[in-house]
């Protein structure tokens, strides 16, 4: 048998592969229909986030399995690509390296925030597809089962993923849920269109945030984003009203000062009734006033202070990565082990059965030989044999599971097979 991995992602290879050789979730799902006809009797998985582009296969017959060229021009030749265009930009792994990358990006230790959970469910959904259309089997079912296993035991083990690094993550987690328990009946006002904005808004929604406002000097601009998150969009004339009811703001604009001044939003916070409101002003130049922080029942703040949590974050979580390592590691070690052993398995059972055969014709040719044998002596000769035979047949079964054991290619396995005759 035979695994592999072929891909890019944000180590090896830019911004403009990653996005060429990406596939959207209809475009994965015909891509691995293709490869199932012009490379039949393998299995496949396809995952592609905006960090990776990664196609793992597996084949039982080695002799049947893809080789690296193969696979750099369906990947090309399916997005209209040359493949001498992204071939230097294609890693690939096999074997026991295939299954320790796979677990390591499970596990979001290879990710370019690590810790970042979202990771995983890609995985996850990467894996579903593949078996929604029969593409996955036995081979990518076993490895792939695993990588989930070996994720959610370096989440246990470990506390890299506590450890948020990216500023969006950490306002919310460390910021946001410190001061609201819930955000299922909170007001989010988001002011301008900003990533960091838009990625603060996710993470918010992820946590349960339905009621969202943007506003934006362009109502345009408003307009789209809300209608990406469901929110309302509102004009700019309306910000010290969105101000007066929102329970958390997300300011991202692009001025060249402070939007909101201190006397300005005093009149803004009388109407408030003594409600808490959380800013996250992540804008440079900051857009609110640092005096605001002064005020009674705000909590304002900036891109400083989020990001000296990121720092501390990310040396907790840098002393944790050599722990998730080593799982990484043992699980890998695990997981060749037992995909060995289901390779030597039916190899030691036609063995055994192939000795068996002989043993008992020679038998039966000695016993109706004496047929004035006692029953005790009859047994004590069937024992005789069956010693032998284990003890013939212990020398190579020892080999074959120290080999399986061990890791390496099935060399000795092929010779077995070879030597004795051992057919499918």
């Amino acid at each position: 048998m035979k695994l592999a991995v072929i891909g890019c992602d944000h180590h090896h290879a830019s911004v403009n592969v990653r996005e060429r050789l990406a596939f959207s979730p209809s475009q994965a799902e015909d891509a691995l229909t293709q490869l199932h006809g012009r490379f039949p009797g393998g299995e496949a998985v396809l995952l592609s986030t905006c960090n990776r582009v990664e196609l793992y296969t597996a084949f039982e017959d080695p002799a049947k399995c893809p080789s690296h060229q193969d696979l750099v021009e369906f990947l090309a030749d399916f997005h209209g690509l040359d493949a001498y265009e992204v071939f230097d930009e294609l890693f690939e792994r096999t074997g026991e390296d295939a299954v320790r990358h796979l677990f390591t990006v499970a596990a979001s230790l290879d990710s370019m925030v690590v810790g970042d959970a979202q990771i995983l469910s890609q995985v996850k959904q990467a894996y579903e597809l593949a078996s929604q259309g029969d593409s996955a089997g036995p081979l990518t079912h076993s490895i792939f089962q695993a990588a989930l296993r070996v994720a959610k035991r370096v989440a246990t083990e470990t506390s890299i993923h506590q450890n948020r690094v990216s500023i969006p993550s950490v306002a919310v987690a460390d910021f946001a849920k410190q001061i609201f328990e819930t955000f299922t009946n909170k007001e989010v006002l988001v002011i301008g269109a900003g990533e960091m904005g838009q990625e603060t808004l996710r993470y918010l929604r992820d946590e349960g945030a339905e009621k969202i406002s943007v506003i934006n000097r362009s109502l345009e601009r408003a307009q789209n984003l809300a209608e990406e998150w469901k929110g309302t969009a509102l004009p700019w004339e309306k910000l010290e009203e969105a101000l007066t009811t929102a329970d958390i703001v997300v300011s991202t604009t692009g001025a060249t000062e402070p939007i909101m001044s201190f006397p300005r939003f005093g009149n803004i916070l009388e109407r408030r009734k003594q409600r808490s409101l959380m800013v996250l002003d992540l804008a440079i130049p900051r857009d609110f006033d640092p005096d605001i922080a002064d005020l009674q029942g705000v909590y304002l703040y900036d891109l400083d202070s989020l990001s000296q949590v990121c720092q501390e974050n990310r040396q907790r979580r840098d002393k944790e990565l050599p722990q998730g390592l080593k799982i990484i590691e043992e699980e890998t070690s695990r997981f060749m082990t037992e995909l060995n052993h289901r390779a030597t398995s039916p190899v030691i059972r036609r063995l055994r059965e192939g000795w068996q055969r002989p043993k008992e014709d020679e038998l039966k040719r000695l016993l109706n030989r004496l047929p004035d044998l006692d029953e005790k002596s009859e047994a004590e000769i069937r024992y005789a044999f069956d010693r032998l035979v284990n003890k013939l047949l212990h020398p190579p079964l020892e080999s074959l599971r120290d080999e399986a054991k061990s890791g390496v290619p099935h060399t000795l396995l092929q010779s077995l097979k070879t030597l004795f005759k051992l057919t499918d």
